[in-house]
C-alpha cells in the first residue's frame, strides 16, 4: 500500500503541516508500483533523508501508457473541443495558483531552492505558462491551400496521442509545466517521469487534477529512475512523442533509444555553455548585477547559465573586483531555504556537490586563478561558495565543459571578432548575452553568437510567448511560444475532389 509523505514547516515565510500521497499518479488515482519500489526523499540543505515516494518500473509505464491511450481514444484528443480543453487547463493554473505557497514550500524543501524565488518566479511562471497555453487551446489551426477549382485541400493539425515528458531536478515544477500546457493544449495525453530526486512538487499537482477536470488517463506521473521508467517511456512503441530536458549525454540516449522501436518525434532541451559578453561601454554596475545573476542563479544549476563571461580589456581591472565583491556578498547570504534573508542555497545532492568540486578542484590544477569561493560552505547539506576564475584558457575543463554549479570563468578579450570566435568555440548553443551602450553593436553581435537565445543588456529573460531552446548540441526544437504547438501535433493534408472525373 502507498503511504503518504508528511511534512511540516514551521518557518519565518511559511507555516503549515500536511501529507501528500506518495504513490504513482495513473488512470487519475494514486497507486501502488507493480514491485513496490521506493525512492527515497533528501533534503539538499541538511543532507538529511525526509521520507519516501512510490518507485516505478517499465511495468507501470505500460499502465500508464494504456490509461493514456484509452483516455486519448475516449475522452480527450478530438472528442473534447479545445475551447474546453482551455478551460481545464486554465483550472489547473487556479489551483496552482491557490496552492502556491505549499508548492513552493515542498519545491524548497525537495530541492535548496530559496523559497521567496521559488515562489515568485518559478511557481507563478508556471501558472503563466498554463494560462498562455489554456488561450491557444482553441486557436490550433490548419489552413485552407488553394490548388485548382475541382479540388479543395487544407490541413489538420492534429495531437499525436500519447506522448512522453522526462523532467529534470533543477526546474521540477516548472519544467514540468512546460511540457503539460502545450500537450494538452494540442489534445494529447502525456505520460511523465519527475526526476526521481525531485518529485515532490508532481505528486501534489497530481492531487489537484481531477478538481481541475482532467479526465482520468489524460495526464499520468511515475516517479522512477532513468534507467527504468525513463528509458520504458523512450522505447514505448504507443508513445509518439517525447520531451525531455536534461544533460545533452542522457539526451543523446533517449534520441538513440526512441528510434529503436517506432521513429520518436524528440524534443530536446539539453546543456550550455553560455557565453556573457561584457563591452568596455556596458554599464558597469548594471552588468555586474545581471552577469552575478546569469551564473550564480539557482546556485548555477540551470542549463543556460552565463557561465563564461567575456569581459574587454578596457573594462577589465573595474568589472573583476566589482564582480568578486558580488560573489563574496552572496556567499554571506547563503543558508536555510526559507529564510527571508537567503540568497544562496545547496547544490541539489551530493553528487551534484562531489561533481562541481571536482570542477574547482580541475580548475585550480590547470592553472586558473581562484579569485573568490572554491571551497565547501558549513559543515551540513551541500553548500558550495560562489566561485570565480579568472587567468582561464579555452581548453581548461572549466571553460569547456557544462559545470552546472556557482563557478564563473572571467576570459578577457580585445575586440568583436576576437570575442565572437571565442564565444562560438563551443559544442553548445542554447543562449548568450551581450552587455554594450551600442545598440549596432548589440544587435551584430547578437546575429552572430550561435545560440537558440540572446540577451541584449539582461540574462535569463523568459516570457512564456517567447520560444526558448538551443543551437548544436543543446537541444532539438523549441519550447514556449507557439513554436512548441508545433512540436505537439502533426500535420495531416486533406484533398477532397469536388469535380474531377475520370
Amino acid at each position: 500500500m502507498t503511504t503518504n509523505f508528511s511534512y511540516t514547516f514551521d518557518t519565518p515565510v511559511y507555516k503549515a503541516s500536511s501529507t501528500l500521497n506518495s504513490g504513482l499518479f495513473i488512470d487519475g488515482q494514486f497507486v501502488d508500483p507493480v514491485q513496490g519500489g521506493f525512492v527515497e526523499i533528501t533534503n539538499p540543505a541538511t543532507g538529511k533523508v525526509i521520507g519516501k515516494v512510490a518507485a516505478g518500473t517499465k511495468e507501470d509505464v505500460d499502465i500508464a501508457v494504456q490509461a493514456a491511450k484509452h483516455a486519448y481514444k475516449t475522452v480527450w484528443g478530438h472528442k473534447v473541443p479545445g475551447k474546453q480543453r482551455g478551460r481545464i487547463v486554465s483550472k489547473i493554473a487556479d489551483l496552482v495558483e491557490q496552492h502556491v505557497d505549499e508548492l513552493a514550500a515542498l519545491e524548497s524543501l525537495n530541492t535548496g531552492k530559496v523559497f521567496t524565488v521559488t515562489k515568485n518566479f518559478e511557481i507563478l511562471g508556471g501558472v503563466g505558462t498554463l494560462r498562455y497555453y489554456a488561450g491557444w487551446a482553441d486557436k490550433v489551426h490548419g489552413k485552407t491551400i488553394e490548388t485548382d477549382e475541382k479540388k479543395l485541400a487544407y490541413t489538420r493539425h492534429e495531437p499525436y496521442g500519447v506522448v512522453g515528458a522526462i523532467i529534470p531536478w533543477n526546474g521540477p515544477l516548472v519544467g514540468l509545466l512546460w511540457k503539460i500546457a502545450p500537450a494538452l493544449a494540442t489534445g494529447n495525453c502525456i505520460v511523465i517521469k519527475p526526476s526521481e530526486i525531485t518529485p515532490l512538487t508532481a505528486l501534489k499537482l497530481a492531487s489537484l487534477l481531477n478538481d481541475a477536470g482532467v479526465p482520468p488517463g489524460v495526464v499520468n506521473i511515475v516517479v522512477g529512475y532513468g534507467h527504468t521508467v525513463g528509458v520504458a517511456i523512450s522505447e514505448h512503441p504507443l508513445i509518439e512523442k517525447v520531451a525531455f530536458t536534461g544533460s545533452t549525454l542522457t539526451g543523446r540516449k533517449i534520441l538513440e533509444a526512441s528510434a529503436r522501436t517506432n521513429l520518436k518525434d524528440v524534443t530536446l532541451e539539453l546543456g550550455g555553455k553560455s557565453p556573457n559578453i561584457i563591452f568596455d561601454d556596458a554599464d558597469l554596475e548594471q552588468a555586474v548585477k545581471w552577469a552575478s545573476m546569469g551564473i550564480f542563479f539557482n546556485m548555477g544549476q540551470i542549463c543556460c547559465a552565463g557561465s563564461r563571461i567575456f569581459v574587454q580589456e578596457g573594462i577589465y581591472e573595474k568589472f573583476v573586483p566589482a564582480f568578486t565583491a558580488a560573489a563574496r556578498a552572496l556567499a554571506g547570504s547563503t543558508g536555510d531555504p526559507f529564510s527571508a534573508t537567503t540568497q544562496h542555497g545547496p547544490q541539489i545532492s551530493q553528487i551534484q556537490f562531489d561533481r562541481v568540486m571536482g570542477y574547482i578542484d580541475s580548475g585550480k590544477n590547470d592553472g586558473a586563478n581562484v579569485l573568490v569561493g572554491g571551497e565547501r560552505l558549513g559543515s551540513e547539506g551541500y553548500f558550495i561558495q560562489p566561485t570565480v576564475f579568472t587567468e582561464c584558457k579555452a581548453d581548461m575543463k572549466i571553460i569547456k565543459e557544462e559545470i552546472f554549479g556557482p563557478v564563473a570563468a572571467i576570459i578577457k578579450f580585445k575586440d568583436e571578432a576576437d570575442v565572437i570566435e571565442q564565444a562560438n568555440d563551443t559544442v553548445y548553443g542554447l543562449a548568450c548575452a551581450v552587455f554594450t551602450e551600442n545598440v549596432s553593436r548589440a544587435i551584430r553581435v547578437a546575429h552572430a553568437l550561435e545560440a537558440g537565445s540572446a540577451w541584449v543588456n539582461c540574462v535569463l529573460s523568459l516570457n512564456d510567448n517567447v520560444p526558448f531552446g538551443g543551437y548544436k548540441q543543446s537541444g532539438i526544437g523549441r519550447e514556449l511560444g507557439e513554436y512548441a504547438l508545433n512540436t505537439y501535433t502533426q500535420v495531416k493534408s486533406i484533398h477532397v475532389n469536388i469535380g474531377q472525373k475520370l
